[in-house]
């Protein structure tokens, strides 16, 4: 298969990057940092000599555009688009400029939207094709002092499962992946605060190898890593979100005062 992969230059776009290579896939691979990609990039072409990487910030979604399009071009089309591209942001709301708001709603938001309706067009002509958007825990559960990287993910996770209705048979599948704690660079990123869950975290290579055999099985959404059950806390919060509310802010003033 043919699978553009976003934010593949580290976590867990750079470990299903090389996990698709490794099988045999052909990966198109998308991040800013070019230096990084390259290694990744790298990597992959050992197993699979085709793939190739645009160097490119999402942010700018006129250039998100023209990568899906001109990855599709390179590769003769694509079979998948693996929306997988984020950036934290951990401040209080009262501490959140709107500049930072509109800064998530792009890159986290706004790119895989303009991504999907790039290709959207050539995957319905075609009459196959699969959009697998990676969104987070904090696009089901709200997180404190996360309200603009949970509004954006929230955003996300509502246009995936409306875009999976709008498809419904025309051969064109949606999928989410929600993914909970995962060792990557968000975790310690320079330019937010620390968040206050300290618990464990799942590798990136784990989580590629859940996200590996979902992407051609009927399923919607995956948690992963199903080790965590973040499956089961969703569920539970959409039962009763006045107790997850209440639970959660506890467990918050807990964290801070240990902390």
């Amino acid at each position: 298969m043919n699978i553009l992969v976003t934010g593949a230059s580290s976590g867990i776009g750079a470990a299903l990057a090389r996990a698709l290579a490794a099988r045999g896939d052909t990966v198109g691979l998308v991040a800013r940092r070019e230096d990084r990609l390259n290694t990744v990039l790298t990597e992959c072409i050992g197993a699979s000599p085709n793939s190739q990487r645009w160097v490119a910030d999402l942010e700018d979604l006129d250039r998100a555009q023209a990568v899906a399009l001109e990855a599709w071009d390179a590769f003769g089309g694509l079979d998948v688009l693996v929306n997988n591209a984020a950036i934290p942001q951990v401040s209080h709301v009262t501490k959140l400029a709107l500049s930072e708001v509109e800064r998530q709603m792009r890159v986290n938001y706004l790119s895989p939207v303009a991504m999907t309706m790039a290709v959207l067009p050539r995957m319905l002509e075609r009459g196959s094709g699969t959009i697998v958007n990676v969104g987070s825990v904090g696009g089901r559960l709200g997180i404190g002092r996360e309200t603009a990287y949970s509004g954006a993910k929230f955003a996300l996770s509502g246009w995936s499962e409306a875009l999976a209705l709008d498809l419904w048979e025309t051969g064109v599948n949606v999928k989410l992946v929600t993914p909970g704690a995962v060792d990557t660079e968000i975790w310690t990123h320079p330019d937010v605060e620390p968040t206050d869950y300290d618990g464990d975290k799942a590798s990136p290579e784990a989580v590629a190898a859940e996200i590996v055999p979902f992407l051609t099985d009927d399923r919607f959404e995956i948690c992963p890593p199903e080790s965590q059950g973040m499956a089961a806390i969703i569920k539970g919060k959409s039962n009763d979100v006045d107790a997850f509310l209440k639970g959660t802010a506890a467990w918050e003033a807990q964290a801070r005062a240990k902390g």
